[in-house]
């Protein structure tokens, strides 16, 4: 099984490439967002637990959404691999994931990540808010907020991943979708 990661700042393209990589690898895509939002409408004991959170106005921790991804791992079947999109975030997760791979004789296989300039985020974010009407994409203040997030807490995986030897970035600045799309495959192919 191959465990691929697909990283980059909010904007940088990984939704829009996810599903392209997914069907040209026979990868399972894994959105944390998709996966929450599908194990609380399966009525999971895990889906209540975040549904009464997010009800709530708190996040999900670490541990509900590490059991979904888990619970994913053991049971899906007919793939040659997963393309996790949205995890890990954090230092703590990454260092969760390599665990709970380890505990199955598996490890990550390499980190894909998408590149882009702070500038063009915000262009991206705001694009994309105009198309798909998604109000928080709009406000330049969540926009800041986003973009500080991601340098705090999901930055510091880059050297996570770098001293593992597993780091690969593709600089997205400039470039159309169906280019990125062929460095992604290009390094996947190489892997």
């Amino acid at each position: 099984m191959k465990y691929y990661i697909l990283f980059g700042p909010p904007g940088a393209g990984k939704g829009t490439q996810a599903g392209a990589i997914a069907e040209k690898f026979n990868l399972k895509h894994v959105s944390t967002g998709e996966l929450l939002r599908a194990e609380i409408a399966a009525g999971t004991e895990l889906g209540q637990q975040a549904k009464t959170l997010i009800e709530a106005g708190n996040l999900v921790p670490d541990s509900v959404v590490e059991g979904m991804i888990e619970n994913l791992f053991n049971t899906l079947k007919g793939v040659d691999g997963f393309l996790l999109d949205g995890f890990p975030r954090t230092l703590g997760q990454a260092e969760d994931l390599d665990k709970m791979l380890s505990a199955r004789g598996e490890k990550v296989d390499a980190v894909i990540s998408l590149m882009i300039s702070d500038s063009t985020i915000r262009e991206r974010l705001k694009g994309r808010a105009a198309i798909e009407g998604r109000a928080d994409d709009a406000n330049e203040e969540t926009i800041s907020n986003r973009i500080a997030t991601y340098h705090q807490k999901t930055e510091p995986l880059i050297n996570f991943y770098k001293a593992a030897g597993k780091y690969h970035e593709l600089n997205g600045d400039g470039k159309s979708i169906e280019e990125v799309r062929a460095l992604v495959f290009d390094l996947l192919n190489q892997l």
